[in-house]
């Protein structure tokens, strides 16, 4: 219990719901969803990893052929953009990674005392690296399918390639990062799979429909580009990737994953609490007392 609560509130809590916790019911499941889903994500094998990180990377580039096919039919970028949350929900869908959905749910298994940060470093450069791979596959599979989406793919990548970092391009990818490290959460928040298509089209659409900047989305996009006959070099996108990819994070991180640690804090510390106790218990071959 915070030690500034008043004389009442915990048994208010109590009354009021199933937690003395100072933070609401529905946040406290969300944490505990979260710590254990993160828990799983960083103990995975290196062929888990492997595999889940690939096909993120896959699913991403189904979202861009329905981007490409809507574009090439409407020529809005806002319809493109919501078509290209197929992809995103077939990633959910198949339990499949994407980097920058990385930033919340793992975080709060190791300020929980449920993993490391050298596995997280470990679970976000493996995911990273074979989210581009697998994009750049289907990329390659998309563009020989479909010749004729050229103009489309050559129009969309000099958005992301010609202006450089200036001020507008860092904000797009501080906006990206924060985007979808926000609707990793909002997923947590409902098992519904209304609300995980929404969330996934609602993705789509700010983030590729408004032109965001996003290490993985976006590099799907440039990559067939790329493919398609594009001036854009390999080196040209990793001078690219070294400054989006930061500012994603940037977003993800200090923008959201921070703030709501910091509003749950409590139960991080409850929850390190619990651990020690598991612990000492499992030490002297008795059974820790239960924390709630």
């Amino acid at each position: 219990m915070a030690r500034s609560d008043r004389p009442g509130q915990t048994e208010e809590r109590r009354r009021l719901g199933a937690s003395d916790h100072a933070v609401e019911d529905a946040l406290v499941q969300e944490f505990e969803n979260t710590v254990t889903e993160g828990a799983n994500r960083l103990n995975r094998t290196w062929r888990a990893l492997v595999v889940t990180g690939l096909f993120g990377g896959i699913d991403v580039g189904l979202g861009l052929l329905a981007m490409l096919a809507v574009m090439d039919a409407t020529g809005s970028k806002l319809l493109g953009g919501l078509a290209f949350g197929v992809g995103l929900y077939a990633l959910r869908l198949a339990h499949s990674e994407l980097f920058t959905e990385e930033f919340l749910v793992p975080i709060n298994a190791i300020v929980a005392g449920h993993g490391t940060w050298w596995q997280l470093l470990r679970l976000w450069s493996v995911t990273l690296v074979t989210n581009l791979a697998g994009g750049w596959a289907l990329a390659w599979l998309v563009v020989a399918a479909f010749p004729h989406f050229e103009d489309v793919l050559l129009e969309s990548t000099a958005q992301y390639m010609e202006p450089g970092l200036t001020l507008e391009t860092a904000s797009l990818a501080i906006l990206a990062g924060f985007t979808i490290t926000l609707v990793t959460r909002m997923s947590q928040g409902s098992s519904e799979g209304i609300a995980t298509l929404a969330n996934s089209l609602i993705s789509g659409l700010l983030v590729v429909g408004l032109g965001m900047f996003h290490g993985a989305l976006s590099s799907a996009v440039i990559f067939a580009a790329m493919h398609a006959g594009a001036e854009t070099t390999y080196l040209q996108w990793l001078v690219w990737c070294a400054w989006v990819i930061p500012l994603n994070m940037v977003g993800g991180l200090v923008i959201l994953t921070l703030p709501r640690l910091v509003r749950t804090w409590e139960l991080v510390r409850a929850e390190r609490e619990a651990q020690s106790l598991r612990s000492a218990g499992g030490e002297d071959g008795a059974e820790p007392a239960p924390t709630r």
